[in-house]
């Protein structure tokens, strides 16, 4: 079903076409398989909307320590690092969603966004160029390219 999503993603290019096959790639990516990881999942979430980053954290940590190949465990702790301006922390729980799920768009989005506000343009391009791969009509996506071009240009890189 995952693959069928993501076949059917790479070529769409009505925004709102785009964004029901994104929901249904997200519900997939959402599933534990368990009832008490999707809980926790929920409270990890529910904690990172209250901006209670330490304790979403800790309820990642642990669906990650259960459930050490479920990517969105490690995707979610990746946002509650960024949130928390732990880039370097952030990045590195982004490496091993991308390890578990290559194809993980907003891993990509957000590893890009952070690359790019540490000034390593070249890199964030890359990781644009893979998720333009797998979504070429992602809504933003050209306007981010050329944006980060246009930083490199402007900064010498």
């Amino acid at each position: 079903m995952l693959d069928e999503l993501f076949s059917r993603l790479q070529v769409a290019a009505a925004p709102a076409e785009i964004e029901v096959l994104q929901n249904g790639i997200w519900q997939v990516w959402l599933a534990t398989g368990d009832v008490a990881l999707d809980k926790e999942l929920e409270a990890g979430m529910r904690a990172m909307q209250a901006g209670d980053h330490a304790l979403a954290i800790a309820h990642f940590t642990s669906i990650i320590e259960a459930k050490p190949d479920f990517a969105e465990g490690w995707n979610k702790r990746a946002t509650a690092y960024y949130l928390r301006g732990e880039y370097r922390a952030s990045l590195a729980d982004i490496r091993e969603t991308l390890r578990r799920e290559p194809r993980h768009f907003g891993a990509l989005w957000g590893q890009a966004t952070m690359l790019r506000q540490l000034g390593e343009y070249r890199r964030a391009l890359r990781i644009l160029a893979r998720l333009a791969a797998i979504c070429p009509h992602l809504p933003g996506l050209q306007e981010q390219q050329l944006s980060v071009r246009e930083e490199m240009e402007d900064n010498g890189a």
